[in-house]
């Protein structure tokens, strides 16, 4: 039933959200934001990134993306303030400007992933210091941490580069008491996604954070937290078989897509991509929605409009004359 619904809405895609008609538009690889001074309109679309490149539309993707963050904005606020003001439609957040870090916080609890810049491509070619994290040898793809660690990334508009801890306040991108506050709140947010997903047969595999600086100088969380793009997540109940088979593991999160491209194709050279099979689009459609339903206990809900009729609709009320 469900995986009938997401094929009649194959067409039925958010990939651009220029008919708002907003003003000072930056188009990021999944999200259109729009600058209206104090507030900013998140619009998150149905594009699917990874390796740098835009790899599909699939449907209802932005909407998970929008209500999930939602799920866990409120769910964090005793441990970090956010930037949400209100979200008046699936797809939409409108927020609070901040000034954001120029640094994103990635927080891994295991050594995986298939990209050049993950913690398993850098351990199996030999790397040992991530990010001032001295691992270990022996250590075996899609093991668990002794303990999360933090390897910041810099923000780029094309790619992000590794930093250590000392070298953000070396560029002063942060202070040291700013970066202390942040690897503190950073961590905490993990610890409590980790025990959140926990107790919904989830593994809260790695993530990222955006911190930013509000009106009154607090640090405010941003952008968006703990979504199937900005975090890897596996399903706890298969794991230490498949791990202990060497297999990998269930992932319910856009690995699904990436793991078929890196096997069909070169991601990172060819200059045009295989198109993505139909099934593998619905699929993965159909995990971010049980990723939501599992994450939030809630049911998916499917507006049958057409989704520009929708948000056109929703927004009314919601945006400058």
């Amino acid at each position: 039933m469900l995986k009938d619904i997401i094929r009649n809405n194959l067409g039925n895609c958010l990939t651009d959200s220029s008919f708002l008609d907003l003003p000072n538009k930056k188009v990021g690889k999944v999200r259109d934001i729009y600058d209206l001074g104090k507030i900013l309109v998140l619009v998150t679309t149905d594009r699917q990134s990874a390796f740098d490149r835009l790899l599909a539309n699939i449907p209802f993707k932005g909407q998970v993306l929008n209500q999930i963050s939602n799920y866990w904005f409120r769910l964090t606020q005793d441990i970090v303030p956010n930037h949400v003001i209100n979200v008046p439609d699936p797809n939409i957040m409108v927020a609070k400007k901040c000034r954001p870090i120029k640094v994103e916080f990635v927080v891994r609890g295991y050594l995986t992933g298939t990209t050049k810049t993950s913690s398993w491509m850098l351990y199996k070619d030999g790397g040992r210091n991530l990010c001032g994290n001295v691992l270990p040898d022996g250590m075996k793809k899609n093991q668990k941490f002794p303990e999360p660690i933090l390897t910041p990334t810099t923000k780029g508009d094309e790619h992000d580069e590794a930093i250590s801890l000392e070298q953000i306040v070396k560029r002063g991108l942060l202070d040291q008491d700013s970066l202390h506050r942040a690897q503190r709140i950073v961590m905490r947010l993990f610890e409590f996604g980790q025990v959140v997903a926990d107790q919904h047969g989830l593994i809260l595999v790695d993530t990222k954070y955006e911190l930013g600086f509000d009106e009154k100088g607090r640090l405010t969380l941003i952008d968006e937290i703990h979504t199937p793009d900005s975090s890897r997540y596996w399903l706890k109940n298969s794991y230490e078989e498949l791990f202990a088979m060497g297999m990998e593991p269930e992932n319910i999160d856009k690995e699904f897509l990436r793991l078929w491209f890196a096997g069909h194709c070169d991601p990172y050279k060819d200059k045009v991509l295989p198109q993505a099979p139909e099934d593998l689009v619905i699929e993965l459609s159909r995990r971010y929605i049980q990723l939501f339903e599992m994450i939030t206990g809630e049911e998916f809900a499917v507006d049958p409009r057409p989704i520009e009729q929708r948000i056109v609709e929703n927004m009314r009320g919601h945006l400058p004359r």
